[in-house]
């Protein structure tokens, strides 16, 4: 598995490297679309790499951003994004796998290429899966990633105690998968029992409310896996709040700012950071290739992690995949 996710990087890389010749050769260029979930860091790095390739290659780039999570939020915004009749080709963050399937495919109807980044649609399988109008998924692999929270935790608790899950959104494809691969993970280590799972509907308030209530219906509570940004955030906030910090231990996906700050303070020992620079900018660069009449893209392109500790927080070569919105 391994040695395919490396290749299909390899190839992505390298159409990404060709597409400015292959753009040449065409007068018009594709206006591109970018619509993500929700306002967060992660996204608001991602846009960076959004708008940073289509200045390299001289696209210009329509933004919608929703100010909440949610397919009832996402369509009304995606329909208007089609309605105005110029965007060839959407970046988008499907807000829910299945929920998102018949606005977007409508939008494919309507000319408009799709490709899709951190979430996807159905299982994410553009090629033999039951959703296959996409261009290509580009994300990290999250369930790899919840079993390095989960493996990360065990290690720190010695094989022994209880862990709980704060979640987002159920319905969604990146934060299904890390509790997934969390679960996996913990099931290495029969010492570990996880006592519960709650979602916080992208709130971070919510995700500290809930938090405080777990650490007082579990006393002895072991760590925290908070699957995103709001989930994360909250869940090392309630555990500072709560005079826990060092006590419980919190492993956060996602590497905010105040991630690294509740690492900083000992609330949080492990802040596992995604790249949705590139994921942005990858992603323009498919949009580019593909109306350039490149028909080899890989329909899945997994993006890697830097996994960022007290010991390497300061390393220039890691602390630049914290999370720089300005």
């Amino acid at each position: 598995m391994t040695r395919r996710i490396l290749a299909l990087a390899s190839v992505a890389l390298l159409i990404v490297a060709l597409v400015p010749a292959a753009a040449s050769a065409q007068d018009e260029k594709p206006k591109i679309g970018f619509l993500p979930g929700v306002v967060d860091p992660f996204y608001q790095v991602m846009e960076l790499g959004v708008n940073k390739a289509a200045a390299d290659y001289g696209l210009e780039v329509v933004t919608q951003v929703p100010d909440q999570w949610g397919p009832t939020v996402q369509t009304p915004i995606l329909d208007a994004m089609v309605a105005r009749g110029d965007i060839d080709c959407l970046v988008t963050a499907p807000t829910d796998k299945e929920q998102m399937i018949a606005p977007l495919e409508s939008a494919v109807d309507k000319g408009i290429r799709i490709v899709t980044v951190d979430t996807f649609l159905g299982d994410g399988d553009y090629v033999n899966g039951p959703v296959t109008f996409p261009i290509s998924y580009i994300g990290s692999d999250n369930v790899e990633g919840g079993r390095i929270a989960a493996r990360a935790l065990a290690e720190n608790l010695g094989g022994e105690g209880t862990a709980y899950i704060q979640n987002t959104n159920e319905g969604a494809s990146t934060t299904e998968q890390r509790s997934q691969g969390f679960r996996e993970g913990i099931a290495e280590f029969p010492g570990i029992e996880i006592v519960g799972e709650d979602y916080n509907l992208d709130d971070e308030n919510t995700a500290v409310t809930q938090t405080a209530a777990k650490l007082q219906v579990e006393p002895d509570l072991g760590g925290i896996f908070g699957v995103n940004v709001f989930s994360a955030q909250g869940a090392g906030n309630a555990v500072v709040n709560a005079g826990l910090a060092g006590v419980v231990d919190v492993i956060a996906f996602d590497a905010t700012q105040r991630a690294i700050e509740l690492l900083n303070e000992g609330a949080v020992s492990l802040v596992i950071a995604q790249k949705p620079y590139d994921m942005g900018y990858m992603a323009v660069a498919f949009c580019m290739a593909d109306a350039a009449g490149v028909t080899s893209l890989p329909t899945r392109v997994t993006t890697s992690y830097a996994v960022i500790d007290a010991e390497n927080v300061t390393d220039p070569e890691i602390a630049r995949f914290i999370y720089q919105v300005e």
